[in-house]
């Protein structure tokens, strides 16, 4: 397992340098800095220690797994926002629910159903692409994306708002640009086709290896981890 390495003040400059290298980023594509979110992804962030990631100024964090978003969130509750970035299983999705901001992973009809049948308001959500139709990997293929929405269009409370990608991790951060441009692409066409129904503005792609590029594509939620601890 890869260890939490940091003390607030280091952890604090590296937060400062991905935030300006978001905001040049976002200027060199014409775009505001702050319509881009920076999501601090802790699946390596012990309970203790995201003390010293709110001593550091973050905010908005992100877990992969259930068992340590309950745990963290019992511990700091409002210190932050949680997001949940992780595969999500229907039958975990009662737990998820009250605390999630956004739920960045949906892919399934049975997940669909159960934030339709658990949920006493609008969920947001985003739609997870597998946009290089990797085998190994969770989402919806691009070509599938409208039958599904379809499918799950009878659903009221939940509210996709935008669309989640994970490209193959290339040797160079440039190599990812093509897969978030046609995520960028396809949000924009979902938008258009399913205007007054779903907005699809938020797009939740780019990592500690490529966040830069993602946000040069139209990324609006960057998941950094590695490049701050």
């Amino acid at each position: 397992m890869k260890q939490f390495d940091g003390s607030a003040d280091a952890i604090r400059e590296r937060f400062a340098a991905v935030r300006a290298n978001v905001d040049a980023a976002a200027r060199e594509a014409g775009r505001r800095p702050d319509a881009v979110e920076i999501l601090v992804a802790t699946k390596y962030v012990p309970v203790d220690n995201l003390a010293v990631l709110h001593e550091a100024g973050v905010r908005l964090i992100g877990e992969n797994r259930l068992q340590d978003m309950l745990a963290k969130h019992e511990r700091f509750g409002d210190l932050f926002t949680w997001d949940f970035i992780g595969h999500l299983q229907s039958r975990k999705t009662r737990q998820v629910l009250p605390i999630a901001r956004l739920i960045h992973s949906v892919d399934s009809l049975s997940v669909v159903n159960e934030i339709q049948r658990l949920a006493d308001r609008k969920v947001a959500v985003l739609l997870e692409v597998n946009v290089d139709a990797e085998e190994t990997k969770n989402g919806v293929t691009p070509e599938n994306v409208d039958a599904f929405l379809d499918e799950v269009s009878v659903c009221d409370r939940v509210d996709f708002t935008g669309l989640m990608c994970m490209p193959p991790l290339f040797a160079e951060a440039d190599m990812a640009r093509a897969s978030f441009a046609r995520v960028r692409e396809l949000a924009d066409r979902l938008s258009r086709a399913w205007a007054g129904r779903y907005t699809f503005e938020r797009l939740s792609m780019g990592t500690s290896a490529d966040y830069e590029v993602a946000v040069r594509e139209g990324a609006t939620i960057v998941r950094v981890g590695s490049v701050l601890f």
